[in-house]
């Protein structure tokens, strides 16, 4: 099956996610104009600065049919800056930002502190089998509230939410896409098969 997908491109960690998706058979897009993104039958929000990456959105034209698709069904993977914005609610947005939305969650910019508090751990996610995932965290975002439409997919041992799924689209406070890990991607892939059919 023909899969063409998108990395949207206006900042951020693009060029990781063109990488693994290649690498699992996908054509991969960077998207960066509403023509590009009417392209791909699933999209990729990569981890950056979700304020910068809201301006940007709205600056390249394309809020409203990114918030369109996303409505309509759209396989969506957000990682970290994507995570956010794709939630329903952004706890401590700055003044004017603004998310996409989809993802019946609240979250909490920056929640685990700035660069310095990166961290790397082992996270169980059922949903994903054996091993653990290696998760990388850097200037992560957290799950603070989880409606009932979307799915928990991996808490921290505190219970702080760091991937959930509702539907179509998936989200990860953490970066799979630096150290080797495509299980997420994988899943991701296997929902845009599901749309495209």
């Amino acid at each position: 099956m023909d899969l063409t997908v998108g990395v949207l491109a206006l900042q951020g960690d693009v060029r990781e996610h063109r990488a693994v998706l290649a690498s699992l058979g996908a054509d991969v897009v960077p998207v960066r104009r509403p023509a590009e993104l009417e392209r791909v039958a699933g999209l990729v929000i990569p981890g950056g600065e979700s304020s910068v990456m809201d301006k940007l959105v709205r600056g390249f034209g394309l809020q409203q049919a990114l918030r369109e698709r996303i409505a309509a069904g759209m396989p969506v993977y957000g990682t970290c800056a994507g995570l956010i914005m794709l939630a329903d609610a952004v706890i401590d947005a700055i003044e004017g930002q603004e998310s996409l939305g989809g993802l019946d969650i609240a979250v909490r910019r920056n929640a685990f502190g700035g660069q310095l508090e990166s961290f790397e751990t082992e996270l169980d996610v059922p949903r994903l089998g054996a091993p653990p995932v290696h998760a990388v965290f850097i200037r992560a975002p957290v799950v603070e509230r989880v409606g009932p439409r979307a799915e928990v997919l991996a808490a921290l041992p505190d219970g702080r939410v760091v991937a959930v799924e509702q539907g179509p689209l998936l989200g990860t406070s953490f970066h799979p896409e630096m150290n080797g890990e495509t299980r997420f991607h994988e899943r991701f892939l296997d929902r845009v098969r599901t749309a495209v059919r």
